[in-house]
């Protein structure tokens, strides 16, 4: 069974146990932090935190273990900061998650259990990152284009569409300007022999050389 190395209460734990388990943070925290470099894009200052990260939640826990209160409270006090900070991607998130949760282990003593976890999970996302089961098809597109409010936005890029691609959703319609011009944002999947500049071309044609944004469907698909 995997144990605890704390055998006493948190008033009276010895200097040796939390220095072997700070140790384990940053150790297993600077591998989390090498293995969100390699599957994603990241800057220095992401890492350093999800590197020190681990460190700070074993010391939270050690503090408080025992005590239901004050762990509700610093819970609390986690979700302040969390959802104070900017946004961040998906990965990124995870990487956060990563880290908090190798921290709860090795601030439990359970650092053996935190060492297997963080293994497998680095493992996982290195193998996820490397296979093709969830990549996003290259040739899908978000399309928006403005036209102006005088253009039956329902049929007037029926041509050009089957042209250029093999499938079309329209997914949202809105006015801007006090209704003078609408907003199309579409999902399209382009045929992978057409030229996209073309593509533009045609569009900006029909609606009259307004604005076209032509955008992967995803932020992330780089990361």
């Amino acid at each position: 069974m995997l144990e605890s190395i704390f055998t006493n209460s948190t008033s009276s734990v010895e200097l040796t146990p939390i220095l072997l388990c700070s140790l384990v943070s940053i150790v297993l925290g600077l591998l989390i932090a090498f293995t969100h470099k390699v599957t994603s894009k990241y800057n220095k200052n992401f890492l350093v935190t999800i590197s020190i990260l681990p460190l700070l939640v074993e010391t939270v826990i050690i503090m408080v273990n025992g005590n239901l209160g004050t762990s509700v409270a610093i819970l609390g006090a986690f979700s302040l900061v969390r959802f104070r900070s900017l946004p961040g991607n998906s990965k990124e998130i995870l990487s956060v998650f990563f880290s908090m949760t190798v921290g709860l282990a090795t601030g439990m003593g359970q650092l053996l259990f935190a060492g297997i976890i963080t293994v497998i999970g680095c493992i996982s996302l290195l193998l996820l990152n490397k296979v093709k089961l969830f990549d996003v098809n290259k040739y899908d597109r978000i399309l928006k284009i403005s036209i102006p409010e005088n253009l039956d936005y329902t049929k007037i890029f029926d041509k050009t569409f089957e042209k250029y691609t093999t499938k079309v959703s329209l997914d949202q319609v809105k006015t801007t300007n006090l209704g003078s011009i609408f907003e199309l944002t579409y999902r399209v999947t382009l045929d992978k022999d057409i030229n996209e500049k073309e593509f533009i071309d045609d569009l900006r044609i029909k609606n009259g050389n307004l604005k076209i944004i032509l955008t992967h469907p995803l932020g992330e698909n780089d990361l």
